[in-house]
C-alpha cells in the first residue's frame, strides 16, 4: 500500500508542476501578445487618450473664440454703419 500512496504523490506532483509550467507559459504568451499589439499601435502613429483630449480641448477654445471675434467684427461693422 505504500507503493501506491508513493505513486499517487509522484502523479500529484507531476500535475502540479504542469501546471506551473501551463501558468508560465499562459503568462508569457499574454507578455508577447502585448508587447506586439504595443509595437503595432506604435506603428500605426495612433493617438493616446491625454493627446485627443489635450487636442479636443484646444479646438473647442479655438471655435469659442472665434465665435467671441465674429461676434466683436459684428459689432464694430454695425457702429461703423458698413
Amino acid at each position: 500500500m505504500q507503493t501506491r500512496n508513493k505513486m499517487m504523490d509522484d502523479i500529484s506532483q507531476l500535475m502540479t508542476n504542469a501546471m506551473g509550467v501551463a501558468q508560465g507559459a499562459r503568462e508569457e504568451a499574454e507578455t508577447a501578445m502585448k508587447s506586439m499589439i504595443d509595437r503595432w499601435l506604435a506603428d500605426r502613429d495612433f493617438v493616446t487618450r491625454e493627446e485627443f483630449d489635450a487636442v479636443r480641448a484646444m479646438a473647442q477654445k479655438a471655435r469659442e473664440e472665434n465665435a467671441a471675434l465674429a461676434a466683436r467684427i459684428a459689432a464694430l461693422e454695425a457702429k461703423n454703419g458698413d
